[in-house]
């Protein structure tokens, strides 16, 4: 297995410019999620690890190795793509020994290989298969098996849940973990999804607009957000950002805070008056444990909280809402951590 670091990267199409001076280090064994909406540049990061993409300017080294030009084949990574891009006229033995047959390994080797992906992934009984007879979720591990054989350093994951429903997605997500402490690869995955990214990643790398906006642990993400973005890209449902002129009572902010950030959770509902700000609920949203009330503030905005399944409050209620003041979050004009 294989560490990363990622020196300096910038990456142009023509005069457009997608991704800015990235610098990332990535240790061995990792499981790190890039993450960030449609255009940040996650899945071009990616390909440019994988040697699918050129870099403009900076350095790549997998494994202590400068592979910065060096072909895709030649990088000792796997990459399982959004698209299961298996061959529908071979089987699923087929399928997984292809790579394998065309690099020249021996055919005692590719049997071996198989046989641990097959166990690994509970696809021994699927093997004389073709794709279009297994479902999604049998398709995808298909297509981590055919990454598995290859024994690779790195693998690299671009949105390969996506295709899946909601049920197949979850199942497939603690596959993976389980598979990548099973393994104990590097493993590189993209997704625009932040609950994947929070329920999966020893690392997450979130990004924005071509640049990387922070690096760190979901529960530091989560709670240590350094930018209004990060603040409300990670969590669901999102941190409540409102302006810092709403009239909060009784709470001092900084002088230089243009907005004031809050997760649902930590918002507690109280009488009307006795709070540090009124609201009215406009919407109760019951999720059996727990339920969610968006609220409208005195000050204008909206904001949601997270109540209990039992909570008895009703829509159209005026209420007051009490914050702590070290759960608060403060941003600047800008929209950086004060």
């Amino acid at each position: 297995m294989a560490g990363i670091k990622i020196d300096k990267i910038n990456k142009f199409y023509g005069t457009t410019q997608a991704l800015f001076d990235i610098n990332l280090d990535i240790e061995d064994g990792e499981f790190v999620v890039f993450v960030g909406p449609s255009g940040c540049g996650k899945s071009t990061l990616l390909r440019t690890l994988a040697g699918l993409e050129g870099v403009s300017s900076g350095r790549i080294e997998i494994g202590g190795r400068d592979v910065t030009t060096v072909e895709p084949a030649d990088r000792d990574l796997a990459m399982v793509f959004q698209s299961y891009a298996l061959y529908p006229h071979m089987t699923v033995r087929e399928n997984m020994e292809f790579g394998m047959k065309v690099n020249g390994f021996e055919p005692d080797l590719r049997k071996e290989r198989i046989a641990e992906a097959a166990r690994v992934l509970q696809l021994e009984d699927y093997l004389d298969r073709k794709p279009g007879q297994l479902s999604g979720g049998q398709r995808q591990r298909v297509a981590i098996g055919r990454a598995i054989v290859k024994n690779p350093s790195v693998f690299l994951f671009d949105e390969p849940l996506s295709n899946l429903d909601a049920k197949l997605r979850v199942q497939m997500r603690v596959e993976l973990e389980g598979l990548h402490k099973q393994l104990g690869a590097t493993m590189i995955y993209v997704t625009h999804d932040q609950v994947e990214a929070m329920t999966m990643a020893d690392k997450i790398v979130v990004l924005n607009r071509g640049r990387i906006e922070q690096v760190g642990s979901p529960m530091d993400l989560y709670h240590k957000p350094n930018s209004r973005f990060v603040a409300e890209f990670i969590g669901s449902p999102a941190m409540n950002v409102f302006s810092s002129d709403v009239g909060l009572q009784d709470i001092s902010l900084d002088a230089s805070a243009a907005f004031v950030g809050c997760r649902p959770e930590h918002i507690e509902i109280v009488p009307d008056g006795d709070g540090h700000i009124a609201a009215t609920v406009h919407v109760k949203e019951r999720l059996g444990g727990e339920s969610l009330l968006y609220l409208g503030l005195k000050g204008g905005g909206q904001i949601v909280a997270r109540v209990g399944g039992d909570d008895e409050t009703k829509v159209g209620a005026a209420v007051s809402l009490r914050f702590s003041r070290h759960r608060l979050h403060q941003f600047d004009e800008a929209g950086r951590a004060i």
